[in-house]
């Protein structure tokens, strides 16, 4: 029996694929689609793939590089999105997804949410702590600014600069919306950072990151989490002028000071030049005049000082009569000086009788200490004899012989020690002292040429001698 004939039309996958792809595509041309981001990534081609979820489904998401790169905010998972594109479908993996043209937070009360919970991980992190904040500058030599290089923010900075106090300006071009603008922003502050301090290009002061108002949705890349890092990192101060006076974003918490507006940032960062002018011109007024007012208090009481001061003769009169009086008194003192030391001079010249008296009064002395010494070598010679003999009763004859023989050897070299010793005994062989009237003794020709007499001292007596008569025709 035939099988039964089939009328189902044959489709080829891909055919079958592409089918559903137009019909798809057909039915629903553009949607608009709420829900949770998921799966967030972002290729090295710059395209973004992402899944938009409830609680009761999940689709696929895309979005090319370039919409990607206009969107005023960051997208990152747990984000409630608004997703407007193209329902499609992608026929290799059999499952159909949506082509995002545009993306948008699903409301302001969720972009808070997210800012509040950044705030607070950056505040724990010590980001945003008033220790951290440094001083500006009060006259910078060079002001970077980071902003739009088009529009009225950088006009009204330099316009204001210019009023207040003209400073050299470095602009540095980023964009300020978009999900690029962050990563510009970070890269600018660090790029100012990185100038060399006397390089080609000057190194900035003080930094001015600036741009003019928007909604939340546009001030986004300024509460990144890149940008916030990169201001509280800068070595260099930074003014933050985003949005208007209401507007706050999350640099302003970590910049060094955060001015409402970019005109208000511009007269932060320098003074009045005028108004410095004059307060200087002032201040040089007031130093002027203090310096006169010091000057005449000086003369003043240099004047008083002087008033009370003694007159010139007053002050040299008493010291000129003192002058006098000792000019007077000098030739007396002089001449009772001179007095006084001849009367000296007179009483010490030696009389003959006081020599006399000397020389005799010394040999008395060498009489008595000629006397002693005898005494004393007879004293040792008795004692040494009676040891002798109280020693030779103990011993053996032979013995008694050799030690009084030694004995007597030492007793006879005494002897002769003590004659040549003796003063007497030098006289006995023919010499003679010879001193000067005052007993002085004279051992030198040339000394006995100084005197005109001259004492003469034998063994047997002394005798006086004038040198003016030769002895025995002539005095050695």
């Amino acid at each position: 029996m035939d099988a039964p004939a089939i009328n189902t039309p044959e489709y080829s996958v891909s055919e079958l694929a592409h089918a559903l792809k137009r019909t798809v595509e057909d039915s629903y041309g553009h949607v608009r689609v709420r829900g949770e981001i998921s799966g967030f990534k972002r290729a090295a081609s710059g395209h973004v793939y992402l899944s938009l979820k409830d609680d009761a489904a999940v689709i696929d998401g895309v979005m090319w590089k370039g919409v990607a790169g206009a969107l005023p905010f960051r997208p990152e998972d747990g984000l409630e999105v608004i997703a407007t594109g193209k329902l499609t479908t992608y026929p290799g993996r059999s499952k159909y997804q949506i082509v995002i043209e545009r993306m948008e937070p699903a409301g302001v009360g969720a972009l808070l949410a997210q800012l509040e919970a950044r705030k607070a991980k950056l505040a724990a992190e010590g980001l945003f702590d008033a220790d951290r904040k440094r001083a500006l500058p009060y006259i910078p030599r060079v002001i970077g600014v980071i902003t739009s290089p088009t529009g009225a923010v950088i006009r009204d900075i330099l316009h204001r600069l210019a009023d207040r106090f003209p400073r050299p300006v470095l602009v540095w071009p980023v964009l300020v919306q978009g999900d690029a603008a962050a990563g510009q922003v970070a890269a600018a502050i660090a790029g100012f950072n990185a100038l060399p301090r006397g390089g080609p290009i000057p190194r900035p002061d003080l930094l001015i990151v600036a741009r003019g108002g928007g909604s939340i949705e546009d001030l986004w890349a300024f509460n990144e989490e890149v940008t916030v890092r990169a201001v509280a990192n800068s070595r260099i101060p930074i003014i933050t002028a985003v949005g208007h006076e209401t507007d706050t974003t999350l640099v302003d918490f970590a910049s060094d000071h955060r001015a409402p507006t970019p005109t208000a940032a511009a007269e932060r960062a320098v003074p009045v030049l005028a108004e410095l002018r004059l307060t200087l011109t002032g201040l040089g007024l007031r130093a002027d005049r203090a310096a006169l007012r010091l000057l005449d208090l000086r003369r003043e009481r240099l004047n008083a000082v002087a008033a009370r001061q003694p007159s010139l003769r007053n002050l040299l009169g008493l010291r000129q009569q003192r002058f006098d009086d000792l000019a007077e008194r000098l030739p007396r003192g002089l001449r009772a000086t001179a007095q006084h030391w001849a009367t000296r001079l007179t009483r010490a010249q030696l009389r003959p009788a006081l020599l006399r008296q000397r020389r005799d009064s010394a040999a008395a002395d060498l009489t008595r200490a000629t006397t002693q010494l005898q005494t004393a070598a007879r004293s040792v010679t008795t004692r040494d004899a009676q040891t002798l003999t109280a020693s030779a009763a103990r011993l053996r004859p032979h013995l008694l012989t050799a030690q009084h023989a030694r004995a007597q050897a030492r007793l006879e070299a005494a002897s002769r020690l003590l004659d040549s010793l003796s003063p007497l005994g030098v006289l006995a062989r023919g010499y003679a002292v010879v001193t000067d009237k005052a007993g002085k003794l004279v051992t030198a020709a040339e000394q006995a040429r100084q005197h005109d007499a001259l004492v003469l001292t034998f063994a047997d007596g002394k005798l006086d001698v004038t040198t003016g008569v030769p002895l025995q025709g002539r005095l050695l």
